[in-house]
This record gives structure tokens, C-alpha cells and sequence, in this order.
């Protein structure tokens, strides 16, 4: 099992600890170090900034959202990046949900994600593989476009740079089964929310169709302290937020996805509270036994042992969100 370093998004504004970080987890063997997005920072600048400063460890976009650009635009920052970087680049691509897609893009959510999926992910590779001009009639992404209020002389055109990889890896986040078995099939590998060594089980079918070298590379808080339960609390300050305001009432992936891993009466509690401003109370509610499950906390003995519960699934790459430069040690040290 390799190891990668989630460093997530900004927040207000730039972490002066990103690029030290990065460079401490390749001088430790990490394998790759990950960026994200929501409505703030993109997730290709900082891996540029990062891939400036460093030689080998891979960058990956975890994720680059696919309403911020057309699959054209991703694919030629994909590209660029792998030009600059000697070939470094991770392809972590996600839907986001319908509040993000609508409220920040402005873009209506797709009604057949799936589909919108696929299209995507066809624009992408025929960008990087350069066997032709890019062409598509599909649902939701059409080359040339072709639609009602267009000039009718687009044509199909091929990427002028030769991309450096015409197999640059493509992985995506998924949460529903559905979408989990389409990213075994047409995905290098899948970056799941909320991963759980305990219940593996629950991906079995999904995955079956994964072919080999498909990475499963879940991100997992980490912490090595005295205390589990002090630990925990920044794991359940990110549930809280996720679960209680990352979407609709009616519709919230993260509050499904908590909810099929056993835990639905507690994700509709964190929403009810969470919902009604009453914050601190819907981080207090979720259960210490999840946030535990999907994190590595504690004493340095403690997560050794649960260590290898990671490694003895199908976990290919354990992305490590920590800003702890001990954490990091202790757990390359573990894993080697």
C-alpha cells in the first residue's frame, strides 16, 4: 500500500506549510501528494507551485470538479502539468453535488450523472490519446457543439501539444454503486469518500469489474496524540460540515453514503441540527465509533494496529490528510 498526502484546499487563504509538507513526504517515500477544490483555490495552480519544488512524488487532483471546466480545458491542464512536472500527474476528477454545480458554477446538475460521467471522461482521453480530432454527440457534452443558438462552423479539432502521456492515469470520485462499478470500468482507479476497513464488503460488487493496476485510493485523517478522543474532534468538525451542510436536506451525497455504512438515524440527526444552526451539537452528534473507523488516530501502537487493517483490503493508496510532519514520519515508518 503506497502512501499519498492529502493536502485538501485552502481555506482563507494559502497554507505557508503546503510546499514544506510536500517536500517532507517525498523525502519520506510518499507516493504522491493531493490537491482539492471547492469554491475557492483551484486544485492545478498549488500542484504546479508544488511540482516546482519537488522531483519525484506524483501529483494528483483530488478533486478537480468537472463543472469548473469543459472536459477539454481538464484535459489540457492535465497535459500542461504533465509536460512541466516529467510526467507526474494523477487525474482525480469528481461531479460535486447539485448545490456546488448550481450555486457556484452555475451549471445545471446533470440529471443522469452516469452519463455526464462517462461523456466526460470520453472528452479527456481522446484529448490525450491524439489519434484524432475530438468528437462527441452525447447528452451532455457535444464536439463540435452543435446546439440551437451556435454558428454551425465548429469543427473537430485535435490538441496542437502533443500530450507527454496518452495513458495518463484517470481516477474519480464516486459514493453510489452505480457510479463506484462505472469508475471500475472506465476509470484508472477510484477516490473514495469515507473508506472503512471494517466494511469492505460493501464494495465487492462494485469493484469486480476493476481491471489490474486500478487504484483505490480513499483519504483518511491522521493524528498521532495521547488522546483518541481529542484526536477524533477534527474528524467530526469535517463530518459535522459534510454531512450536516454539503448539500439539500433532500439531497446529500455525504449524508447517504454515512447512511448506507450503518449509521442513517445519525446522519439525519446531524442534518436536522446542523441545518438548524446549531453547529457545535451536529458535530457532537456524530458517533466517535465512525469518525475512528474511517480515520487513523491515537498512540503510534494504536495505529500500527489498525494500519493493518488498511493494507490487508483493497486499498491501493492511503491519501494521509495531516499538517503533522510526526504523523507523516510515524506512518511512512509504519508502512515500510
Amino acid at each position: 500500500m503506497r502512501l499519498g498526502l492529502a493536502l485538501g484546499y485552502w481555506g482563507r487563504g494559502p497554507s505557508p506549510d503546503h510546499v514544506p509538507l510536500a517536500q517532507e513526504a517525498e523525502r519520506l517515500g510518499y507516493d504522491s501528494v493531493w490537491t482539492a477544490e471547492s469554491w475557492g483555490s483551484d486544485a492545478f495552480t498549488p500542484l504546479t507551485w508544488i511540482a516546482a519544488q519537488t522531483s519525484r512524488i506524483k501529483l494528483g487532483t483530488a478533486v478537480a470538479q468537472m463543472a469548473a471546466r469543459s472536459p477539454t480545458t481538464t484535459a489540457m491542464h492535465a497535459l500542461t502539468l504533465d509536460h512541466l512536472s516529467g510526467g507526474r500527474v494523477l487525474l482525480g476528477l469528481g461531479l460535486s453535488g447539485p448545490q456546488v454545480v448550481e450555486g457556484w458554477y452555475g451549471r445545471p446538475f446533470p440529471k443522469s450523472p452516469l452519463t455526464a460521467t462517462r461523456e466526460y471522461v470520453d472528452v479527456v482521453r481522446q484529448v490525450l490519446r491524439r489519434e484524432a480530432p475530438v468528437e462527441l454527440s452525447g447528452r451532455f457534452h457535444n464536439f463540435p457543439y452543435a446546439g440551437p443558438d451556435g454558428t454551425g462552423i465548429g469543427k473537430p479539432l485535435k490538441s496542437i501539444t502533443h500530450p507527454l502521456r496518452a495513458q495518463l492515469p484517470v481516477l474519480l470520485g464516486a459514493e453510489g454503486p452505480k457510479n463506484i462499478a462505472q469508475t471500475a470500468r472506465i476509470a484508472d482507479g477510484w477516490l473514495p469518500l469515507y473508506w472503512s476497513p471494517l466494511r469492505t464488503e460493501l464494495y465487492e460488487d462494485p469493484l469486480s469489474g476493476a481491471g489490474e493496476g486500478f487504484m483505490v485510493a480513499p483519504m483518511a485523517q491522521a493524528r498521532v496524540c495521547a488522546d483518541v478522543s481529542e484526536g477524533l474532534l477534527p474528524v467530526k468538525t469535517m463530518l459535522g460540515f459534510y454531512i450536516g451542510g454539503m448539500g439539500h436536506a433532500a439531497r446529500n451525497f455525504h449524508a447517504d453514503l454515512m447512511a448506507r455504512m450503518g449509521y442513517e438515524e445519525e446522519a439525519r440527526r446531524i442534518q436536522e441540527l446542523f441545518l438548524a444552526g446549531r453547529r457545535e451539537e451536529a458535530v457532537l452528534a456524530v458517533p466517535d465509533a465512525f469518525a475512528d473507523e474511517i480515520s487513523l488516530v491515537g498512540p503510534r501502537e494504536r495505529i500500527a494496529e489498525r494500519l493493518e487493517l488498511w493494507r490487508k483490503g483493497p486499498v491501493t493508496d492511503l491519501l494521509v490528510l495531516s499538517p503533522d510532519p510526526r504523523t507523516l514520519r510515524v506512518l511512512a515508518e509504519l508502512n515500510s
